[in-house]
């Protein structure tokens, strides 16, 4: 551990002493044309949750060219959405290419007048450090993440503290934007936003005639997957609370998820004696699609947790060790149950009374 911390500094030492920039305490940042966010770090939940930001930037300076420097494993979430100009892909695996290297190197020496480093979970010594290679006027990025120093921060000239620990249930929508709000960049609206067309409503649908035998039967949408196992509701409970709201609406019901969901759901499969629809592998837009087009949908807390926040579909999301108050999805109709840590403590009963008070209300 020691050899590691010796190592660690040795490396921040080096790059400060070759790349640090000289810091701006002024909050003016004039009229920017053109911006770069960089959030190659975050996670698929952590981009859809934190949308808030896009469309603050776009609020505040509505001609503004706005590009989002994602990672393969996010960017998916982000896919035609309205609020972004171009999407570009930091893959670090492709460094190495000499076509991709020259791609990459033409964008960070663009002329952007601001570049953006967003934190909501950590902080990026490789997102800190990409915003230093950028030709940009004003770079912002955190100085201190919850009392603990961001070790480069030299890397900014505009330096944010940021410290969430006065109000530890604030929800990622709006603790995104401490990192802007002190330039006069924010928004009252703090929704997530996934922009569907109109060939995703089309798949959507012919998927829903494959399923429903009427227009009038409930459909309900499950995704009983998670990337973190202590984040995975009982897939046996999952089957009793379909069985219970089968007998009690009629409902139909359909699965989504990906390739690595499929021990999962075929135990779902051989489970249940009526038909479940499987939406898998399908673009995150298609998903959002389908789901706007549903009466409920119930989750884990995971990725497509927050694409069903985006749309206007009644949720339940059932959380384990995560707090709801910061990552569950904003809206009147989203509810969440969270009992402990331990996310089996909730029971068949405690999901289907909060789906019994969506689905009276359709009745």
């Amino acid at each position: 551990m020691a050899a590691n911390n010796i190592f660690s500094n040795f490396i921040y030492s080096f790059v400060k002493k070759i790349l640090e920039v000289p810091e701006n305490k002024s909050l003016n940042i004039g009229n920017p044309g053109s911006i770069l966010i960089v959030r190659q770090h975050n996670q698929l939940g952590d981009i859809l949750a934190g949308v808030s930001i896009l469309r603050a930037i776009k609020e505040t300076y509505p001609g503004c060219h706005l590009t989002l420097l994602v990672s393969p494993e996010n960017y998916l979430g982000l896919v035609k959405n309205k609020f972004i100009d171009r999407l570009f892909i930091f893959d670090k695996k492709k460094i190495c290419n000499p076509f991709y290297f020259v791609e990459l190197f033409k964008l960070l020496r663009e002329s952007f007048d601001v570049v953006i480093v967003p934190v909501t979970v950590s902080i990026s010594f490789t997102s800190n450090l990409i915003a230093r290679f950028t030709n940009s006027k004003t770079r912002i990025g955190p100085s201190y993440l919850n009392g603990k120093k961001n070790e480069s921060e030299f890397l900014f000239d505009r330096r944010v503290v940021l410290d969430w620990r006065a109000h530890p249930d604030s929800n990622v929508a709006d603790r995104i934007l401490d990192i802007v709000r002190p330039f006069g960049i924010s928004t009252n609206n703090l929704l997530s936003e996934i922009t569907f067309d109109k060939d995703d409503i089309e798949t959507a649908e012919k998927f829903i005639l494959g399923i429903k035998t009427n227009r009038d039967e409930i459909l309900i949408g499950f995704h009983t997957g998670a990337g973190k196992i202590p984040n995975r509701w009982s897939l046996k409970k999952y089957i009793a609370l379909m069985e219970k709201l089968k007998d009690s609406y009629g409902a139909r019901f359909y699965l989504t998820g990906s390739s690595s969901d499929k021990e999962e759901i075929d135990f779902i499969k051989s489970r249940v004696i009526f038909n479940v629809g499987l939406f898998i592998n399908k673009k995150i837009t298609e998903v959002a699609a389908l789901i706007s087009l549903s009466d409920l949908f119930i989750s884990n807390d995971t990725g497509i947790m927050h694409v069903a926040g985006i749309t206007s579909t009644p949720q339940v999301s059932i959380f384990g060790p995560t707090n709801p108050f910061n990552w569950a999805p904003i809206g009147s109709n989203k509810l969440f149950i969270r009992k402990s840590e331990f996310i089996d403590d909730i029971s068949v009963e405690d999901v289907y009374v909060l789906c019994e008070s969506i689905l009276k209300r359709k009745a």
